[in-house]
């Protein structure tokens, strides 16, 4: 035994609470998870905005802070 375990899961945090995403998942997988639809969605991680064209190759690392936002049409 090498004393070396593998991480499966990762824990971050999304818009201020809590949460568990697979080891190796990205900010598309987040949006996935989280979003209806990633139309009018906007995401920063650890207070840097990800372009939408990153989203697929930025991976999530522990202890990431993530704000997922969507944006509001109205008048």
């Amino acid at each position: 035994m090498t004393g070396r375990s593998d991480v499966t899961v990762v824990h971050i945090d999304v818009n201020g609470s809590p949460a568990t995403v697979a080891a190796g998942a990205t900010v598309a997988d987040l949006v996935g998870q989280w979003c209806r639809s990633p139309d009018g969605i906007a995401v920063a991680r650890n207070r840097e905005v990800v372009p939408r064209s990153a989203w697929p190759h930025t991976n999530l690392r522990s202890d990431d802070h993530v704000e997922i936002v969507a944006a509001a049409a109205g008048g």
